[in-house]
């Protein structure tokens, strides 16, 4: 997350923009920037489980981080218009490269209204603009803006469920919603080639640049942000 965080302010900074995919190691749950964490999710039990756990920089609910390719575009914001705008355009370019590997995914209906932080985890329903498939959602996105700049990441499941965040929500667990891209192909898919056929469907004269390197003193590692609220 500190890495994502400074790739924003280089955006901010240089007007570049910058396109990253990673995955997580150890599998790890995290919440949205403003998500009322404390209420919503059971901190005791997450403890006792050793799930490791981060608050992100951009909006949205929980994520389980597992079986996936995370992606994050730090850019200026004027060329990629509004919100909405920004949002539809990188999620066009993702479905493009999903769709290459064989997946019938496309953009859900609509603009990108506002979902209540109280509605569930962030795969038990899609927004306007969001890649999904007929049987349910295959990425999960948020974005936050920042002066001149904007930074949207996601995730790109590969396999497996939500289901860690179902398992600490408190009250009534939301609703199953996700789908990955095993369950649409009906075989393995691997980090690897999902990110060779996002950078073929990017900007093919993209050329690879040295990460920022984050403050040392990380404030996404800190508790006190993680339960903020």
């Amino acid at each position: 997350m500190a890495i994502d965080n400074a790739l924003l302010d280089a955006a901010d900074r240089s007007g570049r923009a910058f396109l990253r995919l990673y995955r997580w190691d150890p599998p790890c749950l995290s919440f949205g920037r403003n998500e009322p964490a404390l209420t919503r999710y059971d901190r005791d039990a997450i403890e006792r489980r050793g799930i490791p756990v981060v608050r992100r920089p951009t909006g949205g609910r929980a994520v389980w981080h597992q079986h996936e390719v995370t992606y994050a575009v730090a850019a200026p914001s004027a060329p990629f218009g509004s919100l909405a705008e920004s949002y539809r355009f990188i999620h066009e370019r993702l479905a493009t490269a999903l769709r290459s590997l064989g997946a019938d995914v496309q953009l859900a209906a609509g603009g990108r209204p506002p979902i209540s932080l109280h509605a569930g985890a962030c795969f038990a329903a899609p927004v306007g603009g969001e890649v999904v498939a007929p049987l349910g959602k295959v990425v999960g996105s948020a974005q936050v803006r920042r002066g001149a700049a904007f930074l949207q990441h996601g995730s790109i499941l590969l396999d497996g469920t939500q289901d860690v965040v179902r398992s600490v929500t408190r009250g009534t667990p939301p609703a199953g919603g996700e789908i990955g891209l095993a369950a649409l192909l009906g075989r393995p898919v691997h980090f690897a080639e999902v990110a060779a056929a996002i950078l073929s469907a990017w900007d093919a004269g993209a050329a690879v640049a040295a990460l920022p390197v984050p403050p040392d003193d990380d404030a996404f590692a800190d508790p006190a942000w993680t339960w903020r609220r």
